[in-house]
């Protein structure tokens, strides 16, 4: 399943400038938050496929003028071909304004919602505005994290990994924070692949790399990594 995620900034291309059919390819959308409500209108009628969202703190104007065609789902568990979508949208509170909310009130929303999450054994993606506490988040009160959002914090994942054209795929459970994947400095935050995974130790490795190049001397580079790494991997560590 292919996902567009969008938060806080319209893109000119997918809607200025939009050229028909950009959005085809894509099965689902997920809105994190601080978007005009016109612009994911546009979205879901040009997409033809669900629009997802939660609210981020500026989406004050969506009671009088929601999204039209989108599906809110804060507070909400939701299943999509099979994936399970939680939504709890707002940020730390920083003024008397809606969509913000206190620590203790993030928790009583979750307790809200242990059933669901009991029954549905578990959630696959956290689509939230704010980012977890220490992860990604700001200096200033509206972008501080949150500890709540910790509490969904996706725990190491092993599993296969696809190279495609559009980025990684291959492992489902993802955290989504629409002010973790704005133009913020993160604070931390690493992928970590291994490429190897069949050999426990590295200098078993090694040693398999440096006999390799022994047996490959006379060949490029190129043909030196065929079979080891995927070529766009290879390519880029050709660079260094």
């Amino acid at each position: 399943m292919k996902i567009l995620i969008i938060s806080d900034e319209e893109c000119p291309a997918l809607w200025d400038y939009y050229v028909p059919g950009r959005l085809k390819e894509y099965d689902l959308i997920l809105s994190c938050g601080d978007l005009k409500s016109q612009y994911l209108s546009f979205l879901v009628t040009m997409a033809r496929c669900p629009l997802l969202y939660v609210h981020g703190n500026h989406d004050t104007h969506y009671k009088q003028d929601p999204p039209l065609g989108c599906d809110c789902i804060d507070d909400q568990l939701v299943v999509y071909n099979g994936v399970r979508i939680l939504g709890l949208g707002g940020c730390r509170k920083y003024r008397n304004s809606e969509f913000q909310y206190t620590e203790k009130q993030m928790r009583k929303r979750i307790r809200k919602l242990r059933f669901k999450l009991w029954r549905s054994g578990g959630v696959d993606i956290v689509v939230t505005h704010a980012p977890p506490e220490g992860l990604g988040d700001g200096d200033d009160p509206a972008h501080w994290g949150m500890v709540f959002v910790s509490l969904f914090a996706a725990p190491p994942h092993f599993g296969q990994v696809q190279f495609t054209d559009y980025g990684l795929s291959g492992i489902a459970v993802m955290q989504l924070s629409g002010h973790l994947g704005h133009q913020r400095k993160l604070r931390k935050g690493h992928i970590r692949l291994d490429l190897f995974p069949g050999f426990e130790k590295e200098e078993y490795l090694f040693m398999y790399l440096k006999k390799r190049l022994r047996d490959l001397s006379d060949t490029s580079m190129e043909v030196y990594f065929t079979g080891l790494l995927n070529k766009r991997v290879a390519a880029a560590v050709l660079l260094f």
